[in-house]
């Protein structure tokens, strides 16, 4: 029986882990969870050595677990001893990842390093001495290029070599201060019957550390417990600083001398060309308005032009002709019921239809924000975001589970446990799913479509009034006792800008492909059966015309309170109700219930034609706002609960979010139809202007706590 080869892949976030690991494994990856958490943990194996399994761990910046992330990585490290570590560090950065390095070098693995970036390093006219940065190290060194896939067969070859062989793990390693060593060593013997020899330093320096997990974990007794602290104490009065600062400065130090030793800078602190386009895309003054014209691009390509084509094509052609078509003939050979006939061809083709008919568009948007993220784009969106936020009370903190957020909301929430302050982490909770998913995407895509065919606007504007609805919830939230306080400090690293690695940016692309396939293949799958039944019969269980259907008693019992909003028609209120399962729903439900009434023809694009014919586009565009804001689906309303882990604040924070999107909803529709002349001034816009009023004051009124707003977010070069 052939062993498979445990190696763990560890590195600073944005050293090119991600691109390594898809490179050397390709298709052959799992992705779960880690047991107790909601990190990703992803996994596969080696393309070229099948007997190779590569872990992925999550990115992080050092051993010391101060984030969820740090202690997965540990624990696994320590608990899982995984056989080699394959410590991938970013050249371009070279110091502050070898902090990292100098930590796992400590746990008794074999340890292999390769430092990516080799080629940009060459462009900034720097030089690395690896076979030094070896020695120094004890450790065997590869310098490649991830994006350029240059030495990654090499470096692979060498971690086998370096396992077979246990090469660098000798005696030897990392020396600080004498008198630190000293330390170390005397807590090494007291801790000899405790621990093996391949990790008696790592345990040595984490008790020094005082880490109270690593002490409960080794079972000391009383006795060795005193004399370890008595040797702490010692090193602390002769260092004149607590032990963990000692151990920071002594790594710092060591890695000081490293560097100024193996590598040469010959730039004369010229600016490199990410630096200068980061002067103008991160500027005080031009940053949002690059964001908003980027974004504009992205929807642009995706919903109004190259998307388009293609959707064209879908809804036109093969949903339109081909597939009704073909189902027809086969439905007949097979002399079906009538019944059934309908549930296949109204229901199943016609909803699921509706929704994947907007998967070309889906593509290209997926495709672009690949693209922005592989770049280096989005993380300085990040940067950027937390001076806006920060005015506030938010941190750039927020931001990254509302970026995850455009993808889907469940993983957002959950990304929202990374931010310490409390308060803070239950607002963005409450906020980040005002960002648009891609679930809410074809939405987007129908309404402007149907009511918005040459304005480009409208698609791009779904994403900053999700924007928007987070910023303004922040200030008038931020005033209340409940969320009144201080808003937590942003450190990131902004890498540098590169060409996206196209394998890795296909791969995402098709990976959130896949997602939504699926879930129209699912969930919206047993809506559309569901719909059909509900749209097909009446309480009695006989066959009826849809307006005297189940669906139409349910939807016509609750219009009343969606009229308001421009949109109270029954089957706007079914697809608004069953958007709560999926959001893609919202567009399957039009494309069942205008289908089964016999409104749409082969070509399926008449479905825009019964909207219009419906509602107004001042109340489309209502419609949208509705269902972009309001709660999200049950899938995401499952992580807010599990993340707010209270029912109170659970509910708290549906309810915030459908008044805020009724209340937004009707004052768009009330004002605008005004404004449009497709009414006369009357008690609804009134009531408008009187919501208007009581929000603006809500705005302006002073703060719970008064604070001073100060920027926290930090470049890390």
């Amino acid at each position: 029986m052939t062993t498979t080869l445990q190696i763990a892949l560890a590195g600073n976030p944005n050293s090119g882990k991600t691109s390594l690991f898809n490179e050397i494994t390709g298709t052959n990856q799992r992705v779960g969870n880690w047991p107790g958490v909601t990190i990703e943990k992803k996994s596969g194996k080696l393309t070229k050595y099948p007997n190779v399994e590569l872990q992925d761990l999550p990115g992080i910046y050092s051993l010391s677990p101060y984030s969820p992330e740090e202690l997965v990585a540990r624990n696994y490290l320590i608990d899982d001893a995984p056989d080699l570590i394959l410590n991938l560090i970013d050249g371009t950065n070279i110091e502050r990842n070898l902090y990292l390095t100098t930590q796992l070098l400590e746990l008794g693995v074999p340890v292999i390093i390769g430092i990516n970036m080799m080629d940009v390093v060459e462009k900034n006219k720097q030089t690395i001495d690896i076979k030094l940065l070896s020695e120094m190290l004890y450790a065997p060194i590869v310098g490649l290029s991830v994006t350029k896939k240059k030495n990654i067969d090499e470096l692979m070859k060498r971690s086998l070599h370096t396992h077979a062989t246990s090469e660098g793990q000798g005696q030897n390693h990392i020396r600080y201060d004498k008198r630190l060593e000293v330390a170390l060593e005397e807590i090494a013997d007291v801790i000899e019957a405790n621990t093996p020899e391949n990790r008696r330093r790592w345990f040595s320096i984490k008790l020094f550390e005082r880490d109270e997990e690593i002490r409960n974990e080794l079972h000391l007794t009383k006795e060795q417990q005193i004399e370890i602290n008595e040797i702490i104490a010692i090193t602390e009065k002769i260092f004149q600083t607590d032990s963990t600062s000692i151990m920071i400065n002594e790594r710092y130090d060591f890695i000081t001398r490293l560097v100024e030793k193996a590598v040469t800078n010959k730039s004369n602190f010229e600016l490199s060309l990410s630096d200068k386009i980061d002067h103008v895309v991160t500027h005080r003054i031009w940053a949002l308005p690059i964001f908003a014209l980027v974004m504009w691009m992205v929807y642009y390509l995706s919903i109004q032009t190259v998307g388009t084509m293609a959707t064209d094509w879908v809804n036109d052609v093969l949903f339109g002709e081909v597939i009704p078509k073909i189902a027809t003939s086969w439905l007949a050979a097979a002399n079906v019921a009538p019944w059934l006939e309908g549930l296949i061809l109204e229901g199943i083709i016609a909803g699921v239809g509706a929704v994947l008919g907007f998967l070309p568009q889906m593509i290209v948007l997926f495709l672009c924000l690949a693209l922005l993220e592989d770049c280096g784009y989005m993380a300085r969106i990040a940067f950027v975001m937390d001076r806006l936020f920060r005015r506030f009370g938010l941190s750039g903190k927020s931001f990254i589970p509302m970026l995850i957020s455009t993808g889907c909301g469940v993983p957002g929430v959950m990304a929202c446990r990374t931010i310490e302050n409390e308060k803070e982490r239950k607002m963005t909770i409450m906020t980040t799913t005002f960002m648009p998913c891609s679930a809410k995407m074809p939405v987007i895509a129908l309404i402007a479509g149907a009511f918005f065919p040459h304005s480009s606007w409208v698609a791009p504007a779904a994403y900053f009034v999700g924007i928007g609805a987070i910023i303004l919830s922040g200030i008038a939230l931020k005033k209340t006792k409940l969320f009144a306080g201080e808003a937590s400090p942003f450190i990131m690293e902004l890498p540098a800008y590169h060409f996206p690695h196209l394998k890795n940016v296909f791969f995402q692309t098709y990976e959130r492909g896949k997602s939504f396939v699926i879930g129209a293949g699912t969930i919206i799958f047993t809506t559309c059966v569901l719909l059909w039944f509900m749209a097909s019969f009446n309480f009695k269980g006989q066959m009826v015309a849809t307006d005297k259907s189940i669906l139409a008693a349910l939807g016509n019992s609750v219009a009343f309170i969606f009229a308001p909003l421009g949109f109270g028609t029954w089957r706007a209120v079914v697809a608004t109700v069953t958007g709560l399962i999926a959001k893609e729903n919202v567009v399957a439900t039009f494309g069942v219930l205008y289908a089964h009434a016999g409104e749409v023809s082969e070509n399926g694009t008449e479905i825009w034609g019964a909207l219009r014919a419906s509602m107004a586009p001042i109340a489309g565009f209502s419609f949208l706002l509705f269902n972009l804001l309001c709660a999200p689906c049950f899938a995401a309303i499952g992580a807010i609960k599990r993340e707010m882990a209270d029912f109170r604040w659970t509910i708290f924070a549906i309810a915030y979010q459908c008044a805020l999107a009724y209340g937004v909803s009707f004052i768009t529709y009330q004002l605008g139809s005004v404004l449009l002349g497709e009414q006369d001034f009357n008690i609804g816009t009134v009531l408008a202007m009187t919501l208007i009023v009581i929000v603006t004051y809500f705005f302006i009124r002073k703060p719970a706590n008064k604070r001073k707003p100060e920027s926290a977010a930090i470049q890390i070069l």
